[in-house]
């Protein structure tokens, strides 16, 4: 690199781009390629991860985050997978009715696997008791046994009436059974005594005889009011009997599942308070059950009535052995949490707990959850319940309309499941700190960040390896195998990705993107080998597709619509050069930049700024040029100039300080009255001192100027002036390397204001001897003389206005 105060060094063509050697791969085609099968340079997201899934304590979920595009969700998913498959698998939980309190179901834990056995053993259950119950109370048996409480009944109430009949017939009486009721008469040699006969008899006898009609009287009533008990305790028998015959059809098939979930102390409850609450329905298996299959011979299905008894699975882990590993692509309240559905039935809404729906957070409880934070948050009370459910260590189901009090149907309120998961966001490295600074909660639950690598350092070794990356990709996606001179260019392309020749992008997005086109390409030229060609073809055609704005500015330029010139000289006007992005697409542009000054104050004004175009980085640079040229040129004397800097036909904002240095020559050349040779443009931003420093997109700039340049014809003077320590950012296109071997273009690098001026101008820009002084032809010299009479013309028009000293600058 050149040294302070040398000449700028034009740059040879090997050092505008590292090429990668097929040779050194170690294979002729990714067929034979060892694939590299491990996640590639992400040691430090790895051991975060380990420690992050191995930490048993709360509040230790993981964040990981990067760029997207990089493979957080693979490599994650990858790794975690492998860390369930050593985990005990955990329980199955389903919902269970709350016989007592309907709108509490109740949450049951099994153990893994043994959910759909419970299920389908209650599913059973019930089909069977619909079949058993109606047929036990169909039997001889059962009506036989009515038959025979009736019959107690009836003889009980016979004998009673008897017995009052004869001790009537004793006392010369008879008991009447008339459409009014029950009467008793008197009667003589077997006839009811008429009113006259008994108004015939002695006084005594009528006495008698209506003595012993009220004592009878007053039996009869006692016989008929024991009538309803009697009928109650007949009700009483028959429920009882009821109940004797409903047992011994339900004891059987429930006390087979009490066999088989002996271990298990809820479900044996559970078995209870079913048994219970069947024998307290008879009536509804009675009316509704034993249906009769119908003509197809298909049973017919339970109705409502029968869905209490049921069993709803929230999660069964029967064919996942292992801890679950769970991506939620859309993390909406209810997709987390669970929800409750409502059915509609004569236009009212009904629910009971067969409608609760497992969430996310169910899902992935006793393993881990993948969740993507820009999809996450936007979600309206997503991350205030995942927030919740993971500090009280519980899923409790609640709707949007609980959440936000709006709820006017009656709901169920299932009981909450003990939460046991480790959860992963996965987001960019903005969200992430501002989740750290804005939310108070955040870094007490995810307190590891995992953070993803967008590159790696490039050698020989990590060549290798990146190779066998592109061969897993080529194998995990089916692509045709490669040719390693096609695997050298997609590497170059991912030092081209990573903006830096001596790094590696590890944005796997975009390699396997390039991958999967390269095969396309190869298949439509017939090939079972992708070649290198076929990579540069993918490459081409993807700028091809998105470069329209690109090709309309490129249009604008040359038709004189943007004001650029590539040939000539001009005093205060410079190229400089910007990167424009759309889309994934970017591209460099060259941009006119001029200077202006005449006498002032010592202001430099950044016309961008003024009008609220620039940025504060933009304005950083100029204002860092502006104190670059106070002390150089006037410390020790006033800086009686003002002078303003523009971006000439820019619409947009204008930001970043990768210009700084072109606004500097603009500004040096039109106070020393030097023309600028248009044929060169330049970028780097400038410090105080001078120095030249690295700027970002140095590859697009270079091609961008070149572009408009070579569509103009190129002539051999023209190039681009970048800082030094860009040279080893360099990636160069094919053709921009073919015009810098035919001398038709170049590439200069420098690290001081100093160099670029004496390639701009053609004149040495002077370097200050011991007193400060410049020499006299030097760029530097007619600056300090166009400053020093600045000054003088405003003492001079100081002392015409009779200024005191105090009103100098």
């Amino acid at each position: 690199m050149p040294e302070s105060g040398s000449q700028a060094l034009r740059l040879a063509i090997d050092q505008l781009r590292t090429p990668c050697d097929p040779g050194s791969l170690g294979f002729e085609t990714t067929a034979q390629a060892a694939g590299l099968g491990r996640v590639l340079g992400q040691e430090r997201a790895l051991a975060a991860l380990r420690f992050g899934v191995g930490m048993a304590h709360g509040g230790y979920h993981l964040y990981a985050l990067g760029t997207p595009g990089v493979g957080k969700h693979t490599v994650v998913h990858k790794a975690l997978e492998a860390e369930a498959a050593a985990r005990p698998t955990p329980v199955d939980w389903c919902y269970i009715n709350n016989f007592s309190d309907p709108q509490r179901p109740i949450a049951l834990q099994m153990p893994a696997g043994r959910a759909p056995a419970l299920k389908g053993h209650m599913d059973q259950l019930v089909e069977t008791l619909r079949t058993t119950i109606p047929a036990a109370f169909d039997s001889e048996v059962y009506r036989a046994r009515v038959n025979e409480i009736d019959e107690a009944f009836k003889r009980q109430e016979e004998q009673a009436f008897t017995e009052l009949q004869r001790e009537a017939e004793r006392q010369g009486m008879v008991v009447l059974h008339t459409p009014q009721g029950f009467a008793i008469a008197p009667v003589r040699d077997g006839q009811v005594l008429s009113p006259e006969q008994f108004n015939r008899l002695s006084e005594a006898e009528r006495r008698r005889i209506e003595e012993t009609t009220e004592r009878l009287k007053g039996r009869l009533t006692r016989l008929l009011l024991q009538a309803p008990d009697r009928h109650k305790e007949r009700r009483r028998q028959i429920e009882a009997l009821n109940r004797e015959i409903a047992l011994s059809a339900i004891q059987a098939p429930v006390n087979e599942l009490r066999e088989r979930y002996a271990d298990q102390p809820r479900v044996l409850a559970f078995l209870d308070q079913v048994q219970g609450d069947v024998l307290e329905h008879l009536i509804e298996f009675g009316e509704q059950g034993g249906a009769s299959p119908n003509p197809l011979g298909l049973p017919v299905p339970a109705p409502p009535f029968f869905r209490r008894y049921r069993v709803n699975i929230m999660v069964d882990h029967a064919a996942a052995p292992g801890a679950p590993v769970v991506y939620e692509d859309n993390p909406s309240l209810h997709n987390l949490l669970g929800r409750v559905e409502y059915s509609s039935q004569f236009g009212t809404l009904i629910t009971d707990f067969t409608h609760i729906r497992a969430g996310a957070l169910h899902r992935a409880n006793g393993g881990y959850l993948l969740l993507d934070v820009r999809r996450l948050l936007p979600q309206p009370y997503a991350w205030q319940a995942l927030k919740r459910a993971l500090a009280g260590g519980e899923i409790k189901i609640e709707s949007l309309g609980q959440a936000l009090g709006l709820m006017g149907t009656p709901s169920l309120e299932p009981q909450p499941i003990p939460l046991q998961v480790k959860v992963v966001l996965l987001g960019e490295r903005l969200l992430y700190h501002l989740l750290c600074e804005l939310d108070p909660d955040f870094e007490g639950l995810f307190r590891v960040p995992a953070e993803f690598e967008d590159d790696i350092k490039r050698g020989r070794e990590s060549e290798r390896l990146y190779a066998g990356l592109v061969a897993d990709l080529i194998a995990a996606h089916g692509l045709a195998p490669f040719h390693r001179e096609a695997v050298a260019r997609v590497i170059e392309h991912g030092a081209r990705l990573a903006g830096d020749a001596q790094k590696l992008s590890l944005h796997l997005g975009r390699i396997t993107d390039l991958l999967a086109e390269a095969d396309h390409w190869a298949r439509q030229d017939g090939e079972a080998l992708v070649r290198a060609r076929h990579v540069q073809a993918a490459i081409d055609n993807k700028i091809h597709r998105m470069d329209r704005v690109r090709g309309r500015i490129q249009e604008a330029i040359l038709r004189g619509t943007l004001l650029i010139d590539t040939e000539g000289e001009q005093a205060g006007q410079v190229n400089g050069l910007s990167v424009l992005r759309v889309g994934e697409f970017t591209f460099g542009q060259p941009s006119r930049i001029t200077a202006t000054v005449r006498l002032g104050k010592g202001e430099v004004i950044d016309i961008e700024r003024e009008v609220e175009l620039g940025g504060a980085i933009h304005s950083k640079g100029v204002l860092i040029l502006s104190a670059f040229l106070g002390s150089r040129y006037a410390a020790d004397h006033p800086l009686s100039l003002s002078a303003s800097l523009v971006f000439e036909q820019t619409y947009g904002p204008v930001e970043g300080d990768s210009a700084s240095v072109a606004e500097l020559c603009a500004l040096l050349s039109a106070l020393a009255e030097v023309p600028i040779k248009q044929s060169l443009a330049v970028t780097g931003s400038v410090n105080q001192h001078g120095c030249v420093q690295a700027i970002g997109g140095v590859n697009e700039k270079i091609e961008g100027f070149f572009d408009v340049c070579s569509a103009r014809g190129l002539s051999g003077a023209q190039g681009v002036v970048i800082p030094a320590s860009n040279v080893a950012h360099l990636m160069l296109r094919d053709e921009v390397l073919e015009a810098v071997e035919a001398g038709r273009f170049h590439v200069w690098a420098v690290d001081r204001v100093d160099q670029v001026l004496e390639l701009l101008t053609g004149l040495p820009a002077g370097a200050p001897d011991e007193h400060g002084a410049f020499p006299p032809h030097s760029v530097n010299a007619r600056v300090r003389r166009r400053l020093l009479g600045f000054v003088e013309s405003r003492r001079r028009y100081a002392a015409a206005a009779g200024e005191g000293p105090h009103e100098r600058d």
